[in-house]
């Protein structure tokens, strides 16, 4: 690609699905960002368009703030999983499992799509860039608890110094060990370890590439 795109494609890629990627446009925008190979077009019914790899790369060039329990995911405007400790959560019930459900089956699309063997059973890409994102969806997901803002207990998904390492934190032992059991299954390598000044267990996950 020789040009950067246009204002209008640039809208379009920036208002892409978050996980799976999925665009919404014009006829035509669409059909420019295939011919510039930041797009392509699904080749079963109904026949959407998603980001590529390319595609994706350009969407995440744009400045964002770094994950964090600060950040409150409803100022995006877009679907986030619960990483444990937010202090303006979305609300449980129905509408929520099923908007979880929904953007861990878009994920597991994603995966088949841009996998090079098509494999949903190991991390892709957009997972290895939002870790924290992706580790709190498998749980979620998979009907875990996530901490509330005061002591409520649950689990909590947090960066770690480490490349491609999360830390899932849970101060009771047997939900510490369900999480891990969920995302192994997930496609995580997962080992437990102590804090060495509290002694408290937790989980370091990272995405397994084989």
């Amino acid at each position: 690609m020789t040009r950067p795109p246009t204002a209008a494609q640039r809208r379009v890629i920036d208002a892409a699905d978050p996980v799976t990627g999925r665009l919404r446009g014009t006829e035509a925008q669409l059909a420019a960002l295939v011919k510039r190979g930041l797009a392509f077009r699904h080749p079963r019914p109904p026949h959407d368009h998603f980001l590529t790899p390319a595609g994706h790369r350009i969407r995440e060039a744009r400045p964002q703030r770094p994950e964090s329990a600060e950040e409150d995911p409803a100022s995006t405007g877009v679907f986030a999983a619960r990483i444990g400790g937010e202090e303006d959560a979305p609300a449980p019930g129905p509408s929520r499992v099923r908007e979880v459900h929904s953007a861990w089956q878009g994920l597991l699309e994603l995966r088949r799509m841009t996998n090079p063997d098509g494999a949903v059973d190991r991390p892709c890409g957009w997972e290895r860039t939002h870790l924290v994102q992706a580790a709190a969806l498998a749980l979620e997901a998979a009907g875990h608890t996530p901490a509330g803002p005061g002591p409520e207990e649950g689990y909590r998904v947090r960066a770690t110094p480490q490349p491609e390492a999360v830390a899932v934190h849970d101060p009771d032992g047997a939900r510490l060990r369900a999480c891990a059991a969920t995302l192994d299954g997930a496609g995580w390598q997962v080992g437990e370890h102590t804090e060495p000044r509290t002694r408290a267990r937790y989980l370091l996950a990272s995405p397994r590439r084989m």
